[in-house]
């Protein structure tokens, strides 16, 4: 089993910036690719994205690209996604997510956390 803990969601101003991070523990090393989802009201959950976990390959939804970062602290278990110039539209809880294999298809994913809202007003 793993345990993922989202931290550092919030509300900020349409341009502002924020990080979440993703306490991982238990049995990580039987995951190999770490993500983010989020899910607006009244609409599906979404990849934003991932990473894997033994290398520095990393993707992102296109509606992210060139905003968000996404890293780890492999030494103290950590997901990190470092998100910039934040739109109304980011408005959602954002979920981490640990599997074996980085896709957008949410199945892929074994582990799932509580989810971190994040809130982005005009």
């Amino acid at each position: 089993q793993v345990q993922l803990v989202e931290s550092g969601g919030g509300s900020v101003q349409a341009g502002g910036s924020l990080r979440l991070s993703c306490a991982a523990s238990g049995a990580t090393d039987s995951t190999y690719c770490m993500a983010w989802f989020r899910q607006a009201p009244g609409k599906e959950r979404e990849g934003v994205a991932a990473i894997y976990t033994r290398g520095t390959s990393t993707y992102y939804a296109d509606s992210v690209k060139g905003r968000f970062t996404i890293s780890q602290d492999n030494a103290k278990n950590t997901l990190y996604l470092q998100m910039y110039s934040l739109k109304p539209e980011d408005t959602a809880m954002y979920y981490c997510a640990a599997g074996k294999v980085c896709t957008w298809d949410q199945r892929s994913y074994n582990y799932w956390g509580q989810g971190t809202q994040v809130t982005v007003s005009s």
